[in-house]
Order: structure tokens, then C-alpha cells, then sequence
């Protein structure tokens, strides 16, 4: 498909006219440093960061609007022999690049952006002490030249302060681009670690301006993520489907104060939604050949979200019947409930009774709107033509 390159003014008034005002970044990929991606995109950050800038800057913005690369914590660390926050360095085999991106950064006085998940801590290394993921204090902290480290979350952000003062930019202003905790998908992916994590520890603390031993006070920190994404690539583990703060229909998961006061309130949802009729897809209990049943959940789960049954996951234990239940109604929901898709070589039934679980919900899906779908078509469109202008500059 061919793409108009419109001017950078236009593409800044275009989006004026669709009513987004307040941009203060945009973000140049997304952890594009990942050692997972093989160094993929390591040679064309640099001057994709360098582009958008510039078209920023000729558009006019560039003093409102700062182009900056969200960065995963892995582009940093301290040596296994001095693993402290002080010690922190950029990745030996990005070193280039990363100075690269943080001189541009201070020449334009735009924020370095970092995402940190204490949660993936845990789920990288099971020996990691879980108290420490958390802002309640634990029994050994890690002391650093006399300073002591009760939580992950300030001893990661201080580490990369320590890797930018070592680049001679100790002072470059640091924003938390994505923090969050998934709410199921692994053992330690619940309702209740997440309410501790975000609205109970974290949120007061940034309300306090608090900051972390190295860099006291104000941090500017986003939330990941507003809603579960159902289609998302599982590559890094099932918990990928499962950050938001609010569930697939837009009803908020757990109370949480954005105001940092512990308050025991809940976010506003979303209003008047439409739920298709309350019906579910089962494992017939009758059903006798059960020699295509693996097959049949197999493709079920290929083709709608059966992330929940996962080991440590919220419907982890059901049994044989209720995992093919679970597998069958996921893929019924996900096809708008039509006759067919709750067959599976006759295996399986619609019930008007709910199946669900104390501890395991089988959802009912929400109705399309298909003047939702044309307005969200039309957004992505502009932001693709966005990108697209902003890149070829």
C-alpha cells in the first residue's frame, strides 16, 4: 500500500484536528534492545531516534515534544562480582549505541525512558526473594556504600543513574515508561500481587515524591497496562495477556487510588456495556469418543486465549473436563457465539447455565461495535501515516 508522506506540520496539525493535544513524547520502538531479539534493530535505532527528532523539531514541537527509545532494564546491569547499584554500566555489546542515544538525548533535553518490572525478576530466577519485589522492606537488604536497598524497583532504577553517571550524564532526567504487574498467566501473576505491587506500595510512594536513594523525589512513572490484550504474543510467557488494569470489558480488576492515600476505591469502568447473551460451550458430559478431544482443545486455545490454565494460573486447577470446557467456551466467545463454533466434532454443548469456577471465571464476551471499529481503524491508520512521514526523514 502506498503511503503519502505528508510534511511534519501537517502531520502535527492532522493530529490537532483528531483531537490529540497533549503529546509530550514519542516513543521510538519499544525495548528495541532486548538481547531476545538478537540484535535486530541495533543499528537502525540511532537514526530512527535522530529522524523523529528532527521532524519534531521541524515541525515546530520540539521543545514540547521530545522523541525518546523505551528501553528495557537489560541494556543495564552491575558485574556478578560487585552486584550493587553504584556499579551499573550499559551492556558492554551496546555500549556504542547507548552513548549514541543518551549524548542525542541531552543535546535535545529529552528524558531517558526505562520500563522496569519487578515482576519479571520473579519469574526469571525462582530463588529471587519475593518480599524484595515489593516496597514492605525485607529481612537482608543490599547495602551500597553505606545505602541500603529494601526493593528491586529502586535498586534497578539506581543502577541505570550509576550507568549514565559512568557515560558523564549522572543528572539526564529519567522517566519510567511501563510499570506493572500481570494479574494471572504464572504463579506469581494474581489479583492480589498486583494490588500490593501497583495501588497499595507503589502509587503512595510516587504520591510522596519519594524517589530512590540516588535521585530523590519527583519520578515521572506510567502504569502498563490499561486493559488484558487476549491476541498478544505469548513468546515471553503467558502473563503477557494480562497486565491491565482493567479486564477484557473494561471493569476495573482491583480497587486502586491514583491520589497515593490508600484509598479503598475502585478505578471508573467503562459504561453501558453490552454482553453477548449468558451462554457457554461445555464438554458434553455424555460424550463417548473422546480420541479427538486433545485435537480439539488444541485448536480451541490456538485460536482464542487458554493462557489462564497455565501452571500457577487462576484456573490452573480444574480437571480434564472443565480444562476442555474452559478451552471450548474461550473459542465460543471469541467467535461471537455462533452455532458452529460450539461443536468440535460433537463433543461439545451450549449451556445456558454458567460453568465458571470459584477460582476460575469462564467469561461471556462483549458485543462488537462496529462504529468502534471504524473510529479505532481510522486512529491507527493516522498513527501508521504518522510514523511512516516521521521515519523516511
Amino acid at each position: 500500500m502506498a503511503i503519502n508522506k505528508l510534511p511534519p506540520k501537517d502531520v502535527v496539525q492532522l493530529l490537532k484536528d483528531n483531537g490529540i493535544n497533549k503529546v509530550k513524547y514519542v516513543a521510538v520502538g519499544n525495548e528495541p534492545f532486548l538481547t531476545s531479539y538478537n540484535n535486530s534493530f541495533v543499528n537502525t535505532t540511532f537514526p530512527a531516534l535522530q529522524n523523529i527528532q528532527n521532524a519534531l523539531n521541524e515541525a515546530g514541537v520540539g521543545d514540547s515534544i521530545k522523541a525518546t527509545v523505551p528501553l528495557n532494564a537489560d541494556v543495564y546491569g552491575s558485574p556478578t562480582e560487585n552486584p550493587v547499584p553504584s556499579a551499573g554500566t550499559f551492556r558492554t555489546d551496546i555500549s556504542g549505541q547507548m552513548t549514541q542515544i543518551v549524548q542525542f538525548l541531552s543535546q535535545n533535553k529529552a528524558p531517558f525512558t526505562i520500563n522496569i518490572y519487578p515482576f519479571l525478576s520473579l519469574y526469571a530466577n525462582e530463588h529471587f526473594p519475593v518480599d524484595y519485589a515489593f516496597f514492605d522492606g525485607v529481612t537482608n537488604p543490599i547495602t551500597d556504600n553505606g545505602i541500603q536497598y529494601e526493593n528491586v524497583f529502586d535498586a534497578n532504577f539506581d543502577t541505570l543513574v550509576s550507568a549514565l553517571k559512568a557515560l558523564g550524564f549522572g543528572d539526564m532526567t529519567i522517566i519510567v515508561g511501563e510499570v506493572g504487574w500481570p494479574t494471572d498467566g504464572d504463579k506469581n501473576a494474581n489479583i492480589n500481587y498486583a494490588a500490593t505491587e501497583g495501588g497499595r506500595r507503589l502509587l503512595p510512594k510516587l504520591a510522596g515524591n519519594k524517589g530512590t536513594p540516588l535521585r530523590p523525589g519527583y519520578i515521572e512513572v506510567y502504569l502498563f497496562g490499561l486493559i488484558d490484550e487476549d491476541a498478544k504474543s505469548i513468546a515471553p510467557g503467558n502473563f503477557e495477556r494480562h497486565w491491565g488494569i482493567f479486564r477484557y470489558d473494561g471493569q476495573p480488576k482491583f480497587s486502586m487510588d491514583l491520589s497515593g492515600q490508600q484509598l479503598d476505591k475502585y478505578l471508573v469502568g467503562a459504561q453501558n456495556v453490552q454482553y453477548l447473551p449468558k451462554k457457554w460451550c461445555m464438554l458434553r458430559q455424555d460424550a463417548r469418543d473422546l480420541s479427538k478431544l486433545a485435537e480439539n482443545i488444541n485448536f480451541a486455545c490456538t485460536f482464542s486465549d487458554c493462557t489462564a490454565l497455565g501452571y500457577g494460573s487462576s484456573c490452573n486447577g480444574l480437571d480434564a473436563n472443565g480444562n476442555a470446557s474452559y478451552a471450548f467456551n474461550m473459542y465460543f466467545q471469541v467467535q461471537g457465539q455462533r452455532d458452529l463454533s460450539c461443536n468440535f466434532e460433537g463433543l461439545a454443548v451450549v449451556t445456558d447455565q454458567n460453568i465458571s469456577q470459584p477460582n476460575c471465571n469462564f467469561p461471556i464476551q462483549i458485543v462488537a461495535s462496529s462504529s468502534s471499529s471504524s473510529k479505532l481503524s481510522q486512529v491507527v491508520y493516522l498513527a501508521f501515516l504518522t510514523a511512516s512521514v516521521f521515519l523516511s526523514i
